[in-house]
């Protein structure tokens, strides 16, 4: 079979190449056909080169939002059988010892080694994984969308675990890609008015966030944004605002229209580092959090939202290319022509 595998540690240092099939598995895991994966900002970033905080180690074949087919189990694997529609987490080992672990954050684990990263990840044909990380697909969606539910489950602890949306708060999200289009789900699920930050660059992804049920869709570069967050404020700012961008100008941007004693939400990756206006945490006594990854309860969580009909993933997906055109897929997704691009093995 063929994988997409990161083969050295420079600059596009990616390509197609021949991989081993893998063996039978071994008790307590599960061997799945992979039928749909999704590019995600870090395969993105492997691929221009590797730097902190996420290094790979290659040869690795990159990919880790995915679902697919449960075709054989190893020996004591009772939760799950062979023909299950699943998808997985990405953790395939954390050391179980430390207190992250113990506490259930195993995401913040030192030794957590993640599929896509340390260990052959889903662009390829199969994989095989820990029972534990396993979950069953809701019967309403497709094998693209099941691909979804692991960034999906990155917002829901992001969101709902580690920041916490009430009803009726105001709701500024910046950035109306994937991260920021299932933010804003699930901020409308938790009952929130939610008003959407995107570029010209990104008006057909803003037109999607107002289908997706946004109550405002504001341009930076055409509105005046921060006027009209004050007008729906009441001139007091967002109670919370989600930085989805991964840019340090979305980031004090977020600051500028965040209320007093409101809630930051670092959900976008800069990748680099970047210059913030501090001062504003301070003066506006607010409330910073972050997520990086999942842990179990957020992937129950997102399941929940996703089987009760709170979360579309469907539009999300805009493009569906054969495994070989992985190049293409790339390029849509950095030019920003599509939302989420999907590869076929």
């Amino acid at each position: 079979m063929y994988g997409l595998v990161k083969y050295g540690n420079d600059a596009d240092q990616v390509k197609l190449m021949e991989v081993p099939i893998p063996t039978s598995p071994s008790a307590g895991f599960v061997k799945i056909k992979i039928m749909a994966a999704g590019i995600c900002g870090t395969d993105i970033h492997l691929y221009h080169g590797m730097v902190e905080p996420i290094k790979a180690v290659p040869p690795v074949v990159l990919g880790h939002e995915f679902s697919g087919e449960i075709v054989e189990v190893g020996e004591g694997v009772n939760r799950v059988k062979v023909g299950q529609r699943v998808t997985s987490e990405t953790q395939s080992y954390i050391c179980n010892k430390c207190i992250y672990c113990k506490d259930g954050f195993y995401n913040l684990c030192a030794d957590r080694k993640n599929i896509g990263v340390k260990l052959d990840g889903a662009f390829t044909n199969y994989i095989v994984v820990p029972e534990k990380n396993v979950h069953v697909l809701p019967d309403n969606i497709s094998y693209e969308e099941g691909a979804l539910i692991e960034p999906l489950a990155c917002v829901v602890h992001g969101i709902i675990e580690n920041t916490g949306i009430s009803a009726g708060d105001f709701v500024v999200i910046s950035g109306p890609g994937p991260i920021g289009l299932l933010a804003l789900q699930v901020a409308k699920a938790e009952g929130a008015f939610v008003i959407v930050l995107g570029t010209t660059s990104s008006a057909q992804r803003l037109v999607l966030a107002k289908k997706l049920g946004a109550d405002v869709v504001l341009d930076i570069y055409k509105d005046d944004y921060k006027e009209k967050i004050s007008k729906v404020t009441h001139g007091y700012g967002a109670d919370v605002v989600l930085e989805c961008a991964g840019k340090g100008q979305s980031a004090n941007q977020c600051l500028e229209v965040v209320a007093k004693r409101g809630k930051y939400c670092q959900l976008g990756l800069f990748w680099s580092a970047v210059s913030i206006n501090f001062d504003l945490i301070a003066f506006k006594e607010l409330k910073v959090t972050g997520e990086i990854a999942h842990k179990p309860s957020a992937w129950e969580r997102s399941i929940r939202l996703i089987r009760n009909n709170q979360v579309d993933l469907k539009p999300l997906v805009t493009h569906s290319l054969p495994l070989i055109k992985w190049e293409e897929g790339f390029r849509l997704f950095q030019s920003r022509e599509a939302c989420k691009v999907m590869l076929i093995p």
